[in-house]
């Protein structure tokens, strides 16, 4: 769940079209980057997946919300140990997550249009 007060203070300085345009990039793009990241398990391809599960962090973290953004730590953090433990319940989790915050950021996109 986005913590909304953050979230406006990080985008507080931007026009509403450039929060719209930064919501749009992440909501055509979230969906492939999970897949990239399902696949980097399926192969174990814990190179890939370091990168793809970071790179995902640092988008979430701009919309504050901590569950995702944690989840996406642990998984950055099991790739970079080489863990295969838990990796596809923490994507599971991590999947389902980011689709909530999906859902959310479209709700915050109709408040700013």
């Amino acid at each position: 769940m986005i913590d909304r007060e953050r979230f406006r203070e990080n985008f507080i300085y931007l026009d509403k079209e450039v929060v719209i345009e930064i919501i749009d990039i992440f909501l055509s793009e979230y969906v492939e980057r999970l897949s990239a990241i399902q696949k980097n398990i399926t192969e174990q391809d814990f190179t890939r997946l370091k990168f793809n599960a970071h790179s995902l962090k640092g988008v979430i973290a701009n919309f504050m919300d901590p569950v995702s953004i944690e989840l996406s730590r642990k998984l950055d953090e099991h790739a970079k140990n080489e863990t295969s433990k838990g990796l596809q319940e923490l994507y599971n989790n991590l999947k389902r997550e980011t689709e909530s915050l999906a859902k959310e950021l479209q709700e915050i996109k109709a408040d700013f249009t």
